[in-house]
């Protein structure tokens, strides 16, 4: 196999909040403007920081995980999307070493960059410390031996008084490299709110934020000294891949894609794709009816609580999907898009809506979230992702929690990322599958093996002697 040589920078943090995203984001746009092809990364199950990556480079960012996905598949990824970029840049996720356990890597933003080989920026919040956050910087260079830490950028600096020690404290540190200090200004921060940043979909000022960021670190941080620093890497250059009209053809497959339904992972787009399917987007949001002649539909999770009353006023739309979910056609929910098709969802302001209807309950808004973490899924019958036993890793994220817990087969036997046992899951009603986990189709022992991906060649059938 053919490689070739890029640099790359894990931006890692010392916690949540500390800053790092400002980091990526300001140094993907600043790198831009040098010209160089930026291929962006997120370490973790995140679906909202790749959307403002992708809004900045221009390229899809995809996620990296250690939990969800095998050695392989990372190293799969990485090159497979650094292949025609000159610099790669992976925005880390918690802490630098935060991960399944307090015991175990695994997961965390530092064992993936040990993983792909890639030096780390450590980002470090100096608020409300002086020569105190040296101490910092020196316990998590030194925790683990085997990383490559290349430098440090110091992020919230009050005032120039306040640089001079905190940034004097770090360079006085022998073998810590410090690339500048970022000032708390509260114009350069994102929009949050539940599960995170306000989405890129959403967002009508991550362009100019992008901007800004850029200038504050060409302003206040040695990005050439930065750039100079990260060693050249190889990665190999995946085989062309093979033309679609080599694959069997499995129809048009309808995507929700908008404001309210946002949160897919790339790769399992990629699958979709390269098994043969016509991705066709649609929007629940504003149009009337699903795309023509689909054979099956993918809905994803986002902010449909947030987008509620415009769902439900799109009666048009509900309907053509409640009718479509009846002709036994292969249709996919995770999370939000599982909550589209419940008869109900009652929103933060205790107003409930009508949604699809196709599955019975009702769902609930939560002012704390009502679950988080990894899950592995294996399925106790045949399903879309394929026969009884099959394994497949994701997370789960919401606020939601259904009120009257449906009374229809669930296929998935559940787990935490320790291996304790959850709730079934994995909702079926005919030949619809609707969970609140998010599953990511890389994480699949034998991508082959997926029906869904395949094209659920009997599901189909059906499909045609329906409708043509």
């Amino acid at each position: 196999m053919k490689s070739r040589v890029i640099k790359a920078v894990v931006v890692a943090g010392t916690g949540s909040g500390c800053g790092k995203t400002t980091v990526s984001m300001g140094l993907m746009a600043a790198l831009r403007r040098r010209g160089l092809r930026v291929a962006p990364f997120k370490v973790g199950p995140d679906f909202i920081d790749p959307g403002h990556h992708e809004r900045i480079t221009g390229r899809p960012s995809h996620n990296l995980d250690t939990w969800m996905l095998s050695r392989e598949t990372n190293r799969s990824i990485f090159s497979r999307y650094t292949a025609e970029c000159d610099i790669a840049v992976v925005e880390g996720v918690m802490g630098l070493y935060d991960g399944i356990s307090g015991t175990d890597e695994t997961g965390s933003t530092a064992s993936l960059a040990k993983m792909l080989g890639i030096p780390v920026l450590l980002t470090v919040s100096a608020a409300s410390m002086g020569r105190s956050v040296a101490a910092v910087v020196a316990g998590y260079t030194g925790f683990d031996p085997a990383l490559n830490i290349v430098g440090v950028i110091l992020n919230q600096i009050g005032g120039e008084a306040h640089r001079n020690m905190a940034e004097g404290a770090v360079r006085a540190l022998p073998g810590v490299r410090m690339f500048g200090g970022l000032p708390r200004q509260a114009g350069l921060t994102m929009p949050s709110r539940h599960l995170g940043l306000v989405t890129a979909e959403e967002s009508e000022h991550v362009g100019k934020l992008a901007h800004d960021l850029a200038d504050c670190l060409e302003e206040y941080v040695d990005i050439d000294g930065l750039i100079d620093a990260l060693p050249q890497i190889c990665v190999d250059v995946p085989p062309t891949p093979t033309s679609p009209s080599h694959h069997p053809q499995r129809g048009r497959l309808a995507v929700a894609r908008d404001q309210a339904f946002c949160f897919y992972y790339h790769e399992n787009l990629r699958f979709l794709e390269n098994a043969g399917f016509e991705l066709v987007f649609f929007s629940p949001l504003t149009d009337s009816a699903l795309p023509a002649s689909v054979r099956g539909l993918y809905l994803g999770g986002g902010y449909p609580e947030v987008h509620a009353a415009a769902l439900a006023s799109n009666e048009q739309m509900r309907q053509s999907i409640a009718a479509f979910c009846r002709t036994g056609a292969p249709v996919y929910a995770e999370c939000g898009g599982m909550l589209y098709l419940l008869e109900h969802l009652t929103d933060t302001d205790g107003i409930q809506h009508p949604m699809v209807g196709i599955l019975p309950g009702e769902a609930v808004m939560q002012k704390r979230f009502a679950a988080l973490g990894y899950r592995q899924v294996t399925t106790t019958q045949q399903t879309l992702l394929g026969p009884p036993g099959t394994c497949v890793r994701g997370h789960e994220f919401h606020y939601s929690r259904l009120v009257n817990p449906m009374k229809i087969s669930r296929a998935y036997n559940c787990a935490d990322r320790h291996g304790s046992s959850l709730p079934h899951e994995g909702y079926v009603q005919g030949n619809v599958l609707a969970s609140y986990v998010h599953l990511h189709f890389g994480s699949l022992e034998n991508i082959s093996a997926c029906c869904f991906i395949r094209g659920n060649v009997n599901l189909i059938q059906v499909q045609r002697g329906e409708n043509g």
